[in-house]
């Protein structure tokens, strides 16, 4: 209710034609006019109250006297404090309706400057969460465009990683070609299955990647759909606070709306939508760190599978170089060995013909003391004696027998001879044509295949 406003008393000396000091008592009559005198017509009256008035009324042939003058000032303050007291009611009833509107108005523009700040303040927290929400969309959108990125570059890797494998494999493929005595399961060989399981490997590890980073962009654009829709929502609520914070009483657009005072039974409270758009933004900043994560792992990932490719790589090129290097050695080990197979084969050929002729020159010695003893057989009687010729002569025989059984065995041995260093020759040079054909696999096959190993993965 509006304030009141109640008369107050008014101090000091009252004017005279109102009651004065004294009134109260009985009145005492001047000289002038005393009540029992000359003037006087009527009769003396006496009242408890008024005690001895005189002539009551005191007529003279002027006026009739009903009454004093204390009742007459008594009357008019009666008159001026009847319309005192109403103009009092009207001053008060005109001051408490200017008070009331007063109070009203400031009351309803208190009030509504406070429904005005708390629009603002509301339209503040509400731009402020939108405004998160900006941010952290820019983040997610950036995020997708860069794990999109990773995702090409796992495509790219894995297209470009058919390039190693088909280099290990067709080399394994052409060392499968060796001869007899290089086909063997040798340190290349080893070091270049173990760069084709690790191909393999990093092909499925990969694999694996690109689902994991397939299925983060799904969880990173849903979550990107989601707060979009919530920042759209947030975006219409602050459009719709900040207009009705810019509504005024002279504003051109406002009416009444009937219905517009109640609850809808959907609306939500100030602790349920922070915790619901604090949760979508934790949710969301959860699902963006999940795929910094990620990349960072895919980071790791490619410099360790690169790495362990080149690494590999290296292995296979020093082995192979080594190897290439061992086997150019016994190659030209094995010519020189050749070399003096040939020359001491020719040795052995030329000691063979020595020999031959040697003995065709016993022959002939023993021809020349076997005739010699025939000839002497024909001596007759006693001239045929034993004598020192005879027995040198057989001596001779024997001698020419022994040393042409010895020519002839060491002509055997030194055909042995021969025929073993024909085939040491011929393995020789068959063992010559193994190594040149494994070098030709090696150096200029193999080397030549790994030099198109790609540089960058």
């Amino acid at each position: 209710p509006c304030p009141r406003m109640e008369p107050t008393e008014t101090s000091g000396e009252p004017p005279a034609y109102f009651p004065q000091a004294g009134d109260e008592l009985p009145a005492q009559p001047a000289e002038q006019m005393d009540a029992i005198g000359p003037w006087a017509t009527g009769r003396v009256t006496f009242t408890p109250k008024d005690g001895l008035t005189g002539v009551r009324p005191v007529v003279d042939r002027y006026s009739v006297t009903g009454s004093g003058a204390p009742e007459w000032r008594a009357n008019n303050e009666k008159f001026f404090k009847q319309s005192n007291e109403k103009i009092r009611e009207a001053q008060l009833a005109v001051n408490n309706a200017k008070r009331c509107v007063e109070r009203s108005y400031r009351e309803a523009d208190k009030i509504q400057l406070e429904s005005t700040d708390h629009l603002r303040n509301r339209a503040n927290e509400v731009n402020r969460w939108k405004t998160e929400l900006e941010h952290l969309i820019l983040k997610i959108t950036e995020e997708i465009e860069l794990l999109e990125g990773e995702l090409r570059r796992v495509k790219q890797t894995l297209s470009v990683l058919t390039v190693p494998e088909s280099i290990a494999g067709e080399f394994l493929h052409l060392r499968s070609k060796r001869l007899e005595s290089d086909l063997i399961r040798d340190e290349v060989e080893e070091e270049l299955t173990k760069e084709v399981a690790l191909c393999s490997e990093i092909r499925d590890l990969l694999g694996r990647t690109r689902e994991q980073i397939e299925l983060q962009l799904f969880e990173l654009k849903a979550a990107k759909v989601r707060m979009e829709v919530d920042w759209t929502d947030k975006t219409d609520a602050y459009s719709i606070d900040s207009e009705c914070m810019q509504l005024k009483n002279n504003s051109s657009i406002i009416l009444w709306k009937p219905g517009a005072t109640r609850f809808p039974a959907e609306q939500s409270t100030p602790s349920s939508y922070e915790h619901y758009t604090r949760e979508s933004l934790t949710d969301a900043e959860a699902t963006r760190q999940r795929s910094v994560n990620l990349r960072t792992t895919l980071d790791s990932i490619y410099k360790n599978s690169i790495k362990d490719l080149r690494d590999q790589a290296t292995r296979v090129d020093l082995v192979l170089g080594q190897k290439i290097k061992l086997t150019e050695d016994v190659r030209l080990q094995l010519e020189k060995e050749l070399l003096r197979c040939l020359h001491e084969l020719a040795n052995t050929e030329k000691s063979i013909e020595e020999l031959r002729q040697s003995a065709r020159g016993m022959d002939y010695a023993m021809k020349v003391a076997q005739t010699r003893l025939a000839n002497r057989l024909q001596r007759r009687n006693v001239d045929s004696c034993r004598d020192t010729p005879q027995f040198a002569l057989m001596q001779e025989v024997k001698l020419l027998n022994e040393r042409t059984s010895a020519m002839l065995a060491e002509l055997k041995r030194a055909e042995e001879t021969q025929a073993g260093l024909v085939k040491a020759r011929s393995d020789l040079e068959r063992e010559i044509m193994v190594k040149r054909k494994t070098l030709y696999i090696d150096k200029q096959r193999g080397q030549l295949l790994r030099s198109f190993y790609p540089a960058t993965i």
